[in-house]
């Protein structure tokens, strides 16, 4: 029996890895980490407030097994490109960073499909650039999923979002081939693959969005 650490436990995905991992019969304990107060009646789940801004004061905090990390923003909430990569690569190599120190074995991390730290275009990029950082930090096990269009209930309305779900919808069933991988995917569906892949002994880094389908079955 294992323990899991969650972040980003209030987006999209994070919310659907918090209902999944809590019933996991890999996992005895989970440790939610979140900015603000959080309340969570269950037995085995744990909800723990850092400072993300001061997160070497509570490193000894961020222990376990298996490191879930579900954490993002968008320019538009984020407010400036400085303060999206400090949400999107400094605190997830940060957290990274401490969970290996403290012996974590496996860390698992939602990109971005088309992530690039090659890219012109300063998202893609940025998540490159993040996926590039975690894998020189030598995990027993690193999984980083990269999702297309994430479908499923969000907390805040996303009119530019709203359109392109609106479209993803009608296009996916045409999307064959090389355009499959660009298929909307629910965000259920990523948190099933992510727990699957961590309780397997796969040697794969990487996992497109269409592999996602296939996993989570």
């Amino acid at each position: 029996m294992k323990t899991a650490l969650l972040f980003g436990a209030t987006g999209l995905v994070g919310r659907e890895l918090l209902k999944r991992l809590s019933n996991d019969p890999h996992y005895s304990q989970l440790n939610v980490f979140v900015r603000r107060k959080m309340t969570i009646k269950l037995l085995n789940v744990e909800v723990i407030e850092l400072n993300f801004e001061k997160l070497n004061e509570s490193a000894s905090q961020i222990s376990g097994d298996d490191c879930f990390c579900a954490l993002g923003t968008t320019m538009k909430k984020a407010g400036s490109r400085e303060a999206f990569r400090k949400v999107d690569f400094d605190l997830v190599v940060d957290i990274a960073k401490l969970a290996r120190q403290n012996g974590v074995k496996r860390f698992i991390v939602v990109s971005s499909i088309g992530a690039d730290a090659a890219s012109s275009n300063f998202y893609l990029k940025t998540k490159g650039e993040m996926e590039e950082a975690l894998k020189e930090l030598s995990f027993e096990q690193l999984i980083i999923v990269r999702p297309s269009i994430l479908l499923g209930k969000r907390n805040e309305f996303r009119f530019g979002e709203r359109i392109g779900i609106f479209l993803a919808r009608i296009l996916s069933p045409f999307m064959l081939g090389p355009l499959k991988k660009y298929r909307a995917v629910h965000a259920k569906t990523v948190a099933r693959a992510m727990i699957k892949l961590a309780n397997s002994s796969v040697k794969k880094t990487i996992y497109e969005s269409r592999e996602l389908f296939e996993i989570a079955k």
